[in-house]
């Protein structure tokens, strides 16, 4: 999703290449009735309309609209979701020890996955400055996540058709106020303040973007490298967590899950490491690309 200084509506975009094509512009050039306006109307109209999408793109791709990256504005995919955002905790063995070793505990998996989620208006874009409020938190840290993108909701979802259910993937950054965090005894409110999800740049569609299980994830601070893993690792695979988390729970197109992030955030470092005004973090995940984000502090 993406806008341009002269208007600033979202709309739906398509890289191909160095460029982003405008999808609108499409419809335009093939007479066709109009395609979808945005990510999420593409979600909600199914299977069928996917299909007749990719079509248009692959006979009449050459005679859309083509912006170049720097002359856009890059949105999150989903720029305000419909719900809260389903997170998941302590799905990597590495994070779940580093964390055990900061509260000099015993390290031991969780039986089950650990849900949580972050409110719609923690939802920024992929290049959008992280706002920093100083008299809220003073441990701002950083996650980098898979994050997976459902096209097809369910209830009682069978693991062994799970990832049928899944539209695409993109990269999430679960930004995380840890004082608050441990404050308040819980994830939610520590992890959902305003300009604490990060979520883009693109979303790969399943079928392109292979097995989930399978891709290495890492993030930068300031061109440091800070966590590195592979989704290999996660604790509860992705088609685990749809089962799991629609065991009694509808799940709908559009819903948005992020799977859980690595060992190497600031709180668990020996001394702990927080974000501090202008700091960037680049999260990056193979086959998707990479998210740049400022923090920029205010009070």
């Amino acid at each position: 999703m993406f806008s341009m200084a002269s208007d600033s509506a979202p709309r739906l975009g398509v890289t191909s290449g160095d460029g982003v094509v405008d999808v609108r512009s499409l419809s335009a050039a093939t007479g066709a009735p109009p395609l979808p306006a945005s990510l999420l109307e593409l979600i909600h109209q199914g299977p069928t309309a996917w299909r007749r999408l990719a079509n248009v793109i692959n006979r009449q791709m050459s005679s859309g609209t083509i912006y170049r990256p720097n002359e856009i504005r890059w949105h999150a995919p989903i720029p305000r979701p419909s719900k809260n955002v389903f997170c998941v905790g302590w799905n990597f063995l590495s994070h779940v020890g580093e964390g055990a070793r900061t509260r000099g505990m015993e390290v031991k998996p969780p039986e089950a996955p650990v849900f949580f989620t972050k409110a719609p208006t923690s939802v920024i874009g992929p290049y959008d400055d992280i706002p920093w409020d100083r008299s809220v938190t003073q441990q701002v840290d950083w996650e980098v996540e898979l994050g997976v993108i459902l096209g097809v909701g369910g209830r009682n979802i069978p693991r062994r058709t799970a990832l049928e259910h899944v539209f695409g993937y993109t990269i999430i950054n679960d930004v995380t106020a840890r004082d608050l965090q441990k404050s308040h005894s819980q994830f939610f409110k520590g992890k959902t303040l305003d300009g604490f999800c990060p979520i883009g740049p693109i979303v790969v569609t399943a079928d392109e973007f292979g097995d989930p299980q399978d891709k290495q994830l890492g993030l930068r601070v300031n061109g440091v490298v800070k966590q590195r893993g592979n989704t290999r690792d996660m604790i509860f695979p992705i088609d685990r967590l749809i089962q799991s988390l629609s065991h009694g729970l509808t799940l709908e197109a559009g819903d948005i899950l992020a799977t859980g992030t690595p060992d190497g955030v600031g709180f668990a470092r020996t001394p702990p490491e927080f974000l501090q005004d202008g700091d960037i973090m680049e999260s990056e995940i193979d086959g998707i690309g990479t998210m740049r984000n400022r923090v920029v502090a205010h009070s």
